[in-house]
């Protein structure tokens, strides 16, 4: 059950800055390891030879211009797609052949770009979508209401119930979201992916199309599940001011190679990622 006891509420400041928040969890050892990757779609070649690890507990950066790859890479980690070449390491131990339910099972959920919520249900309804991997009741146990299935029910209520809590959207939960302005539905779909109670959350471009008041708010929840849950972040963000805010570290993609790896800082004052990506003033 998720413990929502002592989140901040969004949007509580102005600024939003990840190097200074109250981290809840400590960093811990290596959670994900990728290696070697190589990705081709026919002769098109999408991601050549990427390394990079993902540490328990921290919110990790993907960066890069459009077409670098990154959105292929989260693909690779959750079972959307099979490299041709390279390995996938799951706390040091390599795993073959996932696939995205495979990937739910081990506790990686993920977030698309486009928001890929049922828009006549409500609120309420998808984000308890999100709890369908946890159930173990069989369908006929949930036609007959047999006391397993009324108390998985009832648990998995409880829990999207603090998830609702948590995201500040109690006043809209019998809301179809295909009413809902667009920053609140890609709030309702990180409720829906906190459903599945991931150990990481995989989010492509979680912030795109937003104004500067729902960025604040989806940073300020970014931060708390990572903060307050444990969750391990991989994110995927064009924002730059977003991303050296709320990141420990970041990796950066240019045309399916990497460019660059380490803390803000260091991505910020590397000389291959400032003349492929960052730009310079002249």
């Amino acid at each position: 059950m998720l413990n929502t006891a002592s989140h901040s509420p969004a949007g509580s400041n102005d600024s939003i800055d990840g190097a200074s928040h109250q981290r809840g969890f400590p960093i811990g050892g290596t959670l994900i390891e990728v290696k070697e990757i190589s990705l081709r779609f026919g002769g098109v070649k999408a991601l050549t030879r990427i390394s990079f690890d993902v540490r328990e507990h921290e919110v990790r950066a993907i960066i890069g211009p459009n077409g670098a790859g990154k959105s292929s890479m989260l693909n690779v980690i959750n079972g959307v797609y099979q490299p041709q070449e390279g390995h996938l390491l799951w706390r040091g131990e390599e795993i073959v052949g996932i696939t995205p339910r495979r990937a739910a099972q081990m506790g990686i959920s993920r977030t698309f770009q486009n928001i890929a919520l049922f828009k006549g249900m409500t609120v309420l309804d998808n984000i308890m979508a999100g709890c369908c991997l946890r159930t173990k009741s069989t369908f006929m146990e949930v036609a007959l209401r047999t006391p397993r299935a009324l108390r998985e029910e009832k648990a998995n209520r409880e829990t999207v119930e603090e998830i609702i809590e948590f995201l500040e959207i109690e006043h809209i939960r019998k809301t179809p979201v295909g009413r809902l302005p667009y920053g609140l539905q890609k709030r309702v779909e990180l409720g829906r992916a906190l459903a599945a109670q991931p150990r990481v959350l995989l989010l492509d471009e979680p912030m795109a199309g937003m104004n500067l008041e729902e960025k604040q708010d989806m940073c300020r929840f970014i931060l708390d599940v990572n903060d307050h849950y444990g969750t391990t972040m991989v994110l995927i963000e064009h924002d730059m001011g977003v991303v050296m805010d709320i990141s420990d570290r970041v990796v950066v993609l240019d045309y399916g190679k990497k460019i660059g790896d380490g803390t803000p800082d260091e991505v910020r004052n590397n000389q291959d990622v400032i003349d492929a990506y960052l730009g310079v003033a002249h």
